[in-house]
């Protein structure tokens, strides 16, 4: 059988077909609006309206989807095939009017909050990183104020006066949608003179002390409270992940990063979000290759908690 994403019977397991052909899914997944069965439901935000450097970021929910077809027969270091525990479908994009902005936040918010009401866990492909506050607000709805579990070059809690991809972990910690104290930002290397009450542990801290010491500071912080994952791509050193609009050098190791995220089981999470691919910049699509590997791990943690 091929063409999987139009064709499969299933919600569940792998079908075989070329990487370089058919029509594309996330890893191949069923490509469908129907939530009905669904453990996970992936879909795209392309938008890079709020961004603060270079555009293109829209592009990056198709750049992963097609980067991931290489990984989807590929689940090291996981042993087993999530796809075999999980119902995951790709829902396609948040449809949105690009050409008014001031109902962009209003329709990502209703896009989540229809797939969180149906019972299914959210994976969202950005996009500029500011998709993740309607994200959170939608979240946040359905489980009350949560713990972020940040992984990005900058610190995003900027003045929250304006609206741009740097401000709106800011904006979500005061409107009670996260809780600094019980969060934790993860690979930082830019400046802000406050940390509004986040935990946050820069970039030489964490490639100096390790995945597994990390990975404590991660579990002591957030404790059993619900989590949302957000990683934006430009965590990772631009020597790994190029294609972003705003590089960082010194930056994590992909090796770190997903020791990292695959470390943690024991965290309770309501939603992730994978965010700044932007293929413009990439080079030979390393950057969505990582990202598709990214997603990927977020998928086999899910699958892993799976009972």
């Amino acid at each position: 059988m091929t063409d999987h994403a139009i064709t499969a019977e299933s919600l569940y397991g792998m079908a075989h077909e070329p990487d370089y052909a058919g029509i594309l899914s996330f890893m191949r997944r069923k490509y469908t609006k129907d939530l009905t069965g669904v453990d996970v439901a992936v879909s795209g935000v392309p938008l890079d309206l709020m961004v603060s450097n270079r555009p293109g970021t829209r592009f990056g929910p198709a750049a992963v989807r097609k980067a991931s077809v290489a990984n989807e027969y590929n689940h090291w270091p996981w042993p087993f095939d999530p796809f075999e525990r999980l119902a995951v479908i790709d829902y396609g994009d948040c449809y949105f009017d690009a050409g008014k902005p001031e109902t962009i936040n209003d329709s990502i918010y209703n896009h989540a909050k229809h797939i969180l009401d149906a019972g299914v866990f959210m994976l969202t492909l950005g996009g500029d990183h500011y998709i993740s506050y309607a994200l959170l607000k939608a979240h946040a709805e359905k489980h009350g104020p949560m713990s972020l579990i940040h992984f990005d070059a900058h610190s995003d809690t900027w003045d929250d006066s304006s609206e741009h991809h740097g401000t709106m972990f800011l904006r979500a910690a005061r409107e009670g949608l996260i809780i600094p104290e019980k969060s934790i930002q993860i690979g930082l290397r830019t400046q802000n003179p406050e940390t509004h009450g986040f935990n946050i542990f820069h970039a030489p801290w964490v490639m100096k002390n390790g995945a597994e010491a990390t990975l404590a500071e991660i579990k002591k912080i957030v404790g059993d409270n619900k989590a949302y994952l957000t990683f934006d791509i430009d965590c990772f050193d631009p020597a790994y992940a190029p294609g972003t609009g705003t590089p960082v050098p010194g930056g994590l190791t992909s090796l770190t990063a997903l020791e990292i995220i695959q470390g943690l089981g024991d965290i309770s999470f309501a939603g992730m979000d994978l965010v700044e691919v932007s293929p413009a910049y990439d080079h030979g699509e390393i950057t969505a290759i990582l990202a598709a590997a990214v997603a990927n791990d977020m998928i086999c943690l899910l699958a892993s908690q799976k009972k």
